[in-house]
């Protein structure tokens, strides 16, 4: 029987797999954290309280790709280069969605409506993580290897979910509200599209070394389109809700240190 517990299970007993996994994890981590750092150097002067929270983010997001990568060196693996389409960051960034890293890469403040993209896309970028990772946790919270680091990563990516929420609804009632929403729709969609082409790229890889039949393959594949169909016609709309969250300031702190793998 095919479930997302017996798949995973599959990835993490073979080695192959595992470092493709941990690999695709670490450089998307790492890669977010570049960027959190980037925004917090440049935050508008009218924006400079968010600085550290945004510094924050980036190095919780640094923190992750180091776990991950830690957990390779545990088994005695080396991280792979990342195939292209499996790269959700830079697919994102490709689809218009977030800041570009050319943009980034200047030394040129941005503006409070570049905020406002940002946030708008962690939110949403953030939801899909929060929801991925509580789904790890449910089935594989108490496994010897991972169980400690998905925790920990799992509580970090809720925090960064409701930093999100609390900021976007103190920027909406500043008066931006109209064009949150216009950018959480807009990030939304092309997010579902863009998770939906990663998550099939991904698998494709998996079935091929895990050498999964023809069948089961089609199985899974079909799964992501139909997970695709119900975001494209009701799913998104739960990843543009702005709400008050329990965790107020989530993001107030020092990042906490990485566990011991």
């Amino acid at each position: 029987m095919l479930s997302a517990r017996s798949l995973f299970q599959e990835i993490v007993d073979d080695d192959d797999s595992y470092r493709l996994f941990c690999s695709i994890a670490a450089s998307g981590e790492t890669q977010g954290g570049w960027e959190n750092g980037r925004i917090a150097a440049l935050v508008p002067d009218s924006m400079r309280g968010l600085a550290p929270k945004i510094t924050r983010h980036g190095a919780d997001e640094d923190k992750h790709g180091r776990i991950f990568n830690a957990l390779l060196k545990k088994r005695g693996l080396d991280p792979v280069p990342v195939p292209a389409e499996t790269d959700y960051t830079m697919l994102l960034e490709r689809h218009g969605i977030g800041l570009a890293h050319d943009k980034l890469r200047r030394d040129e403040p941005l503006t409070e409506h570049d905020i406002v993209v940002y946030l708008s896309h962690s939110r949403v970028t953030e939801q899909r993580a929060a929801d991925q990772m509580e789904m790890l946790v449910t089935h594989f919270g108490d496994h010897p290897e991972v169980g400690r680091a998905i925790r920990m990563i799992s509580h970090d990516e809720d925090n960064h979910l409701a930093y999100c929420h609390e900021e976007l609804l103190r920027l909406s009632a500043a008066g931006h509200g109209p064009a949150i929403q216009r950018v959480l729709r807009e990030c939304a969609l092309t997010e579902i599209a863009v998770y939906r082409d990663v998550s099939l790229a991904v698998m494709a890889h998996m079935g091929r070394i895990l050498k999964w039949p023809r069948a089961k393959s089609a199985v899974l594949a079909a799964g992501i389109r139909a997970v695709y169909a119900y975001e494209r016609a009701v799913g998104w709309r739960r990843m543009v809700r702005l709400s008050m969250p329990e965790r107020r300031d989530a993001l107030g702190g020092p990042a906490e240190a990485a566990p011991a793998i």
